[in-house]
């Protein structure tokens, strides 16, 4: 049911039961808000998305407020805008003076605030915060001094993803957000999946910054500098640069990645190549011979995080296998610096991935051998175009470039990887050739494709029929995993992302994307698959020749030790 209400002396449509910021939105009527979240209950608790109701004169949160027949709002009068400019006045009082050296200058909603509501005088003065930053994490950085008290992280943490790392403590003026006993991060429950960085309006939420030893690095001949990228970073680095969401920049960035001074580019979608033929043998293997059903993807390292804290019973269904970005990195350090003649401690290896929780990853003792890690920093995609514009690269004025081989070529199937469901349909492709010795006649699965939260399927490869799901979002998995240990859902193989909707909507992607760009990117990346001819990973030629010349097959001793791994319960202090 819908009616007409009247907002700014005209008349639009409104629907029965929703809140009138919705409407508003709808009809392209701006309304600043900054705690609320689309698609959660809303709070009304920052009041910048105050209106004014003609019916009765007051103020009302625009978040919270229900439409209802005959009413009437001014969403701009004197009123509003005082009463907004007011709060941003009071948010500034304590806030430090610092935004020249923030890392979120120019991308701040409060800043932006300020800019809109021509904030220009200290009208309102207050003690400014004094709060000890807390680097302890792996992945982020949290500067409560630029907290705002907004609430999203809290929000994000607890109902998107089901960790309930942190959240308000203290109370009144005192009241802070942080951890149990306001203690460092790294003592928490968090998994490092920045979804808190993304929603944070301000730079009170960061990842944490290897710039100082890449550029030492990169300005050591001695060290022969590598990197590699995410198969999701070639379709969402463009609006860094203000191009259109989703364009596919492969060979501009490889070009930019050379003007930097990386001596190799890589892509990392070989190691999601590589990633599959273990996988896909592991599951085949464990089907085969009784072993622990149902197998869960290991590519995500906020998941295993996740899984090692609340769920360690499920750790030996995890799959052995390394992630694509480590997998490259091994066989960087072994193979690939044997071929080249280099010391792998001479070798400096940077990835580029759209997630903070593979910062976490790479520094695990898991992913160390004999005192060398597979990947010594991991950039953000957000760190990336950083370092672009740093050294000056002119993205919209360069030739594009290949990849280095062998570890640039990628079958397609490796590059869905970046969307949720990509992992296990790329696996099924293989899979499915490797017990019937064909090929699929459809390698698309619509039924694994998609924005939802959780996708089911059964997949029939000669006469085994396999079960498999697809999860988004941590507090989604935790609610199908639930169901698996219970017996309600009989399934053999799960794909888990902690990011809702996989890495294209990882946390160190870019801050203020909606959701048409982040369609954007996945649209590019299933774009990718239909117009590429070599769609499987058993298909890419160079896999083919690194098993062939190094590693013998999948499962084989020598990829147990490079490109396998393990993984225990993980105790939270606090």
């Amino acid at each position: 049911m819908s009616f007409l209400i009247e907002v700014n002396n005209k008349q639009i449509e409104a629907r029965k039961g929703e809140m009138l910021l919705d409407s508003l939105n709808r009809h392209g009527i701006k309304v600043p808000t900054l705690c609320h979240l689309k698609g959660k209950f809303p709070s009304g608790s920052c009041r910048m998305c105050v209106v004014e109701n003609s019916n009765t004169g007051r103020l009302v949160t625009a978040c919270s407020f229900p439409v209802e027949e005959n009413l009437k709002v001014q969403t701009h009068s004197p009123k509003v805008i005082e009463s907004r400019k007011l709060i941003v006045e009071l948010l500034l009082s304590n806030h430090p003076d610092d935004c020249l050296f923030c890392v979120r200058n120019k991308n701040c909603e409060l800043q932006n605030l300020s800019e809109e509501l021509q904030v220009r005088d200290r009208r309102v003065k207050g003690v400014k915060n004094n709060y000890h930053m807390d680097r302890s994490s792996a992945s982020i950085v949290r500067d409560p001094d630029k907290c705002i008290l907004c609430g999203r992280c809290v929000r994000v943490c607890e109902e998107t993803m089901g960790v309930s790392a942190i959240d308000f403590i203290n109370r009144g003026s005192e009241s802070i957000v942080g951890v149990a006993f306001d203690k460092g991060i790294n003592t928490s429950s968090c998994v490092n999946c920045g979804q808190c960085i993304m929603v944070c309006p301000t730079g009170a939420l960061t990842e944490k910054n290897h710039f100082p030893e890449l550029l030492s690095n990169l300005n050591n001949p001695s060290k022969t500098v590598v990197v590699q990228y995410a198969p999701s970073i070639s379709v969402s680095l463009a609006e860094e640069f203000g191009m259109s969401p989703g364009k596919d920049i492969n060979g501009i960035m490889n070009a930019a990645l050379r003007k930097i001074g990386f001596n190799f580019v890589f892509d990392t979608t070989f190691g999601a190549d590589l990633t599959i033929m273990e996988e896909a043998s592991e599951l085949i293997d464990r089907v085969s011979n009784n072993g622990k059903l149902p197998m869960i993807t290991s590519c995500c390292p906020g998941w295993i995080k996740f899984a090692e804290e609340f769920y360690p019973d499920l750790i030996p269904h995890l799959s052995t296998c390394k992630s694509p970005q480590q997998m490259t990195g091994a066989i960087i350090k072994s193979h690939w610096s044997d071929k080249m003649n280099l010391n792998p401690e001479d070798i400096y290896s940077v990835s580029i991935m759209p997630c903070t929780a593979k910062k976490f990853e790479a520094q695990r003792d898991e992913m160390t051998n004999k005192g060398i890690t597979d990947v010594d920093a991991v950039l953000t995609t957000r760190e990336l175009a950083q370092l672009i514009r740093m050294y000056g690269v002119d993205m919209h004025n360069i030739t594009p470039e290949t990849t280095d081989t062998p570890l640039g070529f990628r079958s397609s199937a490796g590059k869905i990887f970046g969307a949720t469901g990509g992992v296990m349909e790329a696996a099924i492709r293989t899979a499915y050739f490797m017990i019937t010795g064909k090929e699929l006649v459809q390698f698309k699965i619509e039924t694994l494709r998609g924005v939802k939260g959780c996708k089911e399927a059964s997949v029939k490869a000669g006469d085994l029929t396999v079960n498999v799901a697809v999860v988004s979002g941590l507090q989604n998995a935790r609610e199908l995993l639930e169901k698996v240990e219970s017996g309600e859902k009989e399934v053999h193989f799960i794909e888990v992302m902690a990011c809702p909707n996989g890495c294209i909507n990882g946390g160190g992607q870019q801050i203020g994307a909606d959701e048409e760009a982040v369609m954007s990117r996945m649209k590019a990346l299933y774009d990718i698959d239909d117009k590429e001819t070599i769609k499987v990973s058993h298909q890419n030629p160079d896999v083919i020749q690194l098993y062939k010349e190094f590693l013998g097959k999948p499962l084989s001793d020598k990829s147990h030790k490079l490109l396998h791994t393990h993984y225990k319960k993980r105790d939270v202090l606090l």
